[in-house]
């Protein structure tokens, strides 16, 4: 490990400092903003300056403020897609809990998620990350997901999500979903979508961690 040297003797002196490389930063990659209803959200590595390749070792989707259309209670989701984004159908392993609260007090419990999108056994589906969002205007879900060495060709493709939101019981809901996509091919894009119905607004932006 280089030592970082100063130009003077004493640290209350010094006036420059040598360079210090940065880990862990973030380089903002692309932010797609929804201002009216579309059916889903893609990131395809070389599509529209997306950089979804070997350049970083880890990737983070931001959401924010992720409104529904219309259907109430629907779980916003992502999958994942080995052939530039033709087929989002990587086959995934997964687990998930969450913990709610009400805004009465009335109703509190952490547990664990399973069922359709929430736990997957090596199924094709598209996983879900924001198990519900209410779709009255004040409501919305926010959250992020880690993507770690799309590109590597030896490994399976971890991911890890934490998102919350206001359910339709006018709750908070803290969601925890993690897995892996079983593929050993390169990821190339990541889709975004509701489970049903369209994403009425909100914003995506993709980082990659130096």
């Amino acid at each position: 490990m280089a030592l970082v040297k100063l130009n003077n003797n004493g640290v209350k002196n010094a006036t420059a400092f040598g360079s210090i490389t940065g880990l862990g930063d973030l380089a903002l990659i692309k932010t797609i903003t929804v201002s009216s209803g579309v059916s889903s959200v893609s990131f395809v590595n070389g599509s529209s300056d997306v950089v979804l390749d070997g350049t970083y070792k880890e990737y983070i989707f931001y959401f924010n403020n992720i409104h529904p259309s219309s259907a109430s209670n629907a779980p916003f989701s992502f999958n994942m897609s080995i052939d530039t984004g033709s087929n989002y159908n990587v086959s995934k392993t997964s687990t998930s809990f969450v913990a709610y609260h009400q805004e009465d007090g009335g109703d509190e419990a952490l547990g664990y998620e399973g069922g359709t999108g929430r736990d997957m056994a090596n199924e094709t589906r598209y996983q879900h990350i924001i198990f519900d969002i209410h779709n009255p205007n004040d409501s919305s879900g926010s959250g992020f997901l880690h993507l770690f060495d799309p590109s590597n060709t030896t490994f399976v493709k971890h991911f890890m999500a934490t998102c919350n939101s206001q359910i339709s019981t006018s709750t908070t809901a803290n969601m925890f979903a993690a897995g892996y996509g079983n593929t050993t091919s390169a990821v190339d894009a990541i889709d975004f979508k509701m489970e049903s119905g369209n994403i009425d607004a909100g914003t995506i932006s993709l980082y990659g961690v130096v």
